[in-house]
């Protein structure tokens, strides 16, 4: 029981953290614009996150807020680079 309760977390998890950056694509219809919107609303959540973390585990909340932003950029960031690279 305790495996299928952590691999539903995993997945709600995974689901809504996916959502946070595509939810600007499903309600603006302009890519230029969503793109936009996708990024702060990205680096506000890594923010938001990356504080609550620091806060819970005892760390310096501010620290961590931009440590997680920072890595989640760098990540979006180099995932960019690899996909146009690829791109045909």
């Amino acid at each position: 029981m305790r495996a299928l309760q952590s691999a539903l977390t995993i997945a709600i998890s995974y689901i809504a953290g996916g959502l946070v950056p595509l939810a600007p694509y499903m309600v603006i219809p302009l890519a230029k614009e969503a793109v936009v919107a996708s990024v702060i609303i990205t680096i506000v959540a890594l923010l938001i996150f990356g504080f609550v973390k620091g806060y819970f585990t005892g760390n310096n909340p501010f620290k961590n807020a931009i440590q997680t932003a920072f890595i989640g950029a760098m990540a979006s960031a180099a995932a960019y680079c690899i996909a146009k690279v690829f791109r045909a």
